[in-house]
């Protein structure tokens, strides 16, 4: 009992005390919130507006057929005009004119030194020198003024007409009317007659092919042109040039330095097939590879032979180098057996003796001349329709 009275008495004072303890007590400071930041506002999708499709109308019981594709285009290719190549025959009288305007040696320097009143033994060693000038070699030219001497002394001619006439039958016999100049170009055995075209780059070779084509064309001969000259990458389409103008096909490869004998030997197979009376190849000038020029070659007219005989090896030299044009037809003569001379340049620049030094070297003729740079200017050589040109004045 005394002990619930003292517990009473105490309770209110243990919780008094209590009080005033946890009233003493800091409170914490509040805690402020920052406020966050709004979320942004999603962008609006863009609205899709429908696009109305038409619809096809369709008639009734009517069924849609598939249009029909458009048939390709035929475009007709113009037609060529072909040229017509003027007759080779009297081109070598156009020579005349060009040698008349030039400094010709034997129209200008040998008439006058051999018009002279009085020709002594200077005189002779300037008539020597003067035909040395000329191209026309060392022994040709010495032999020359032995006759020419002779003749003077015998005739005693010494007017302008005089000497003129004795000077052209002396020049006439030493170009040698006698030989054979004709071009093999008939077909034997039903095979195309087949012509090579050799010659160093650069001496009118591929250019002359194509005037050739022209004068057997102006012959009504049907020529096919092999472009074996397969080394120079313009050759091939330059010699189709010149085939294309007269209605002449020419017979290449695509590839640049394909083998020249397999181009050559496909020539000869197209003109057997087309029954060609000329087959006319051109060779190259000079290799890019380690081979020989001289070895590829005679590999080309080996090769062409399996099929028909290569009856005209044809060499072209620039008029114009003289000598060392010489120098070149020696080294081809003796692997490809030439059989015929072309002369290129000879526009009225060039010296006429070396018609004479080429023949006596090599004994082959000169068979064609290039007169000058027209498409027709390839004549057929002929002894005197050229000593007369080189004695117009």
């Amino acid at each position: 009992m005394e002990l619930l009275i003292i517990f009473a008495f105490l309770a209110p004072v243990i919780v008094g005390v209590g009080s005033v303890v946890a009233l003493d007590r800091p409170m914490p400071e509040p805690k402020v919130l920052e406020p966050e930041a709004p979320a942004p506002a999603p962008e609006p999708e863009p609205e899709v507006v429908p696009v109305p499709v038409e619809e096809p109308t369709v008639e009734e019981d009517a069924v849609a057929e598939p249009e029909p594709e458009p048939e390709p285009e035929v475009v007709a290719e113009p037609e060529v005009e072909l040229e017509t190549p003027a007759p080779a025959a009297g081109r070598l009288a156009r020579l005349r004119a060009r040698l008349a305007k030039s400094n010709n040696v034997f129209s200008k320097g040998l008439l006058a030194l051999l018009s002279q009143d009085d020709i002594d033994e200077d005189v002779w060693d300037e008539i020597e020198e003067t035909l040395l000038m000329s191209d026309l070699g060392a022994d040709p030219a010495m032999e020359l003024v032995d006759r020419l001497k002779e003749r003077v002394t015998i005739e005693g001619a010494q007017e302008a007409d005089s000497v003129r006439e004795m000077l052209r039958e002396e020049l006439i016999a030493m170009v040698d009317p006698s030989m054979d100049r004709r071009l093999t170009a008939t077909r034997k055995d039903d095979k195309p007659a087949v012509m090579m075209v050799v010659g160093v780059n650069g001496v009118g070779k591929t250019t002359t092919v194509g005037k050739l084509a022209r004068v057997l064309v102006a012959e009504e001969r049907n020529v096919i042109l092999g472009a074996a000259d397969t080394f120079r990458a313009a050759a091939a389409e330059q010699l189709t040039t010149w085939g294309e103008r007269v209605g002449v096909e020419t017979v290449r490869s695509d590839q640049e330095g394909a083998d020249p004998a397999s181009v050559a030997f496909s020539a000869v197979e197209e003109g057997i097939k087309q029954e060609s009376d000329v087959v006319l190849v051109d060779t190259a000038g000079r290799l890019h590879s380690k081979a020989n020029l001289m070895e590829e070659l005679g590999k080309v007219k080996r090769v062409t032979e399996k099929q028909a005989e290569v009856g005209e090896v044809l060499l072209v030299i620039d008029a114009t180098t003289g000598q060392n044009g010489l120098a070149q037809a020696k080294v081809f003569t003796e692997a490809v057996n030439v059989t015929g001379i072309v002369l290129t340049k000879m526009d009225g620049t060039a010296k006429g003796g070396i018609v004479v030094a080429i023949q006596r070297q090599l004994g082959v003729p000169v068979k064609l001349i290039g007169l000058g740079e027209g498409a027709d200017d390839l004549a057929p050589f002929e002894a005197e329709a050229f000593v007369d040109a080189l004695l117009a004045s």
